[in-house]
């Protein structure tokens, strides 16, 4: 397991820059992609019911689709290595069973736990109302974006994560059912072909309170 130390952090945290244009020569493979994502869904979960999936739109096609649905942010989906359309599933908590179950099989949690859970948290999210659903992927969506935009920068990659697309239409252009799946952002993600601008940011002190 790798040892993340202070000054590692650091460099994550205060290196990392929203890049609009890439090296269109850098491709990122299937492989570090699949492993940039396993490492963004250590992200946390209400209930560990982790309803964020993904869509990795690398493909030249799928690319002049997306630029359709993004029109103004063409450079940083023609140049980037992909772009990672995440979606909030409204149906997450039918994972349940196979989520606790897989827990159990490791040992992370006893059988006993597991039965209680589902009997009582599944039934609560099966009555929530659609909004209450939404609300609760997109705080969990918020939560594994901001996870993948750092892992990727301690891959070497740069990103942007954008809102400016048309999020009517974005889950039927790549083949999902948009009544189950709730577009959250768009993020490209590729390597930096300048160094973008440095963050500025309110002092703490006008965005904190104490009690």
């Amino acid at each position: 397991m790798m040892t993340i130390t202070n000054t590692d952090f650091n460099e994550v945290i205060y290196g990392r820059r929203t890049i609009k244009k890439y090296n269109p020569e850098v491709k990122i493979n299937r492989e570090e992609m699949s492993q940039i994502l396993k490492e963004a869904t250590l992200a946390p979960s209400a209930f560990n019911l982790q309803p964020w999936r993904f869509v990795v739109i690398e493909s030249q096609e799928a690319k002049e689709k997306l630029l359709e649905l993004a029109p103004f942010n063409s450079t940083q989906v023609i140049t980037s290595s992909a772009v990672i359309a995440v979606f909030g599933d409204l149906e997450f908590a039918n994972r349940a069973d196979e989520i606790y179950g897989r827990a159990v099989e490791l040992g992370h949690m006893p059988q006993e736990i597991k039965e209680k859970i589902i009997s009582t948290v599944v039934p609560l999210f099966d009555r929530f109302s659609v909004q209450e659903k939404r609300e609760s992927v997109m705080v969990d969506g918020g939560l594994v974006t901001m996870q993948l935009l750092l892992t990727a920068y301690a891959h070497g990659y740069a990103t942007n994560p954008m809102s400016g697309f048309n999020k009517e239409k974005i889950a039927e252009a790549f083949g999902l059912d948009a009544t189950r799946y709730i577009p959250i952002v768009i993020i490209s993600i590729g390597k930096a072909a300048d160094e973008g601008r440095p963050p500025v940011r309110l002092p703490i002190d006008d965005i904190a309170q104490w009690k």
